[in-house]
């Protein structure tokens, strides 16, 4: 069965880089994350690894984007890890408990890795108490694990 021309002409969009991308390409580890195209101007020919790079810099310079990706990945979630722990460490509760609530926010699909052990039984333990107290215990949480943030991944 032939190919129709629009379909053809979509797959060519998107090889030559004409396109949003807004998720990995299918196969990809991570092919479940997804992204709104607007907040993250990525074009289509990208590759994988330069996406997440972009997507995790510009988490760290407006983590408000995050709650724009669905099933983050561990890496983007290092890099909310760091604005939390930054933020922390110059007494910016109200910007952490705003980080910790996207972070809550994101857990709440099955299909999030967990970038930290402990994190997921974490916020599932605390899915009953109200929005506040769940925020203190994430915070709580990220502030006893001993220096999450400066994990370098191996290949």
């Amino acid at each position: 069965m032939p190919i129709p021309f629009s379909d053809l002409f979509a797959r060519l969009s998107r090889a030559l880089g004409f396109e949003t991308a807004e998720s990995f390409p299918p196969g990809h580890p991570h092919a479940r994350t997804r992204w709104n195209g607007a907040y993250f101007d990525i074009a289509s020919d990208v590759k994988p690894d330069e996406i997440e790079r972009r997507i995790c810099a510009a988490i760290a310079n407006t983590p408000l984007v995050f709650a724009h990706i669905v099933n983050p990945t561990p890496a983007m979630q290092r890099a909310l890890f760091g604005v939390i722990e930054q933020r922390l460490r110059h007494r910016h509760e109200r910007e952490a408990a705003q980080c910790a609530a996207l972070l809550i926010a994101a857990y709440r699909s099955p299909d999030v890795p967990e970038a930290m052990p402990g994190l997921r039984q974490l916020i599932d333990g605390t899915s009953e108490a109200e929005a506040p107290a769940r925020i203190r215990a994430v915070l709580s949480f990220l502030s006893d694990v001993q220096s999450p943030f400066d994990v370098i991944d191996m290949p």
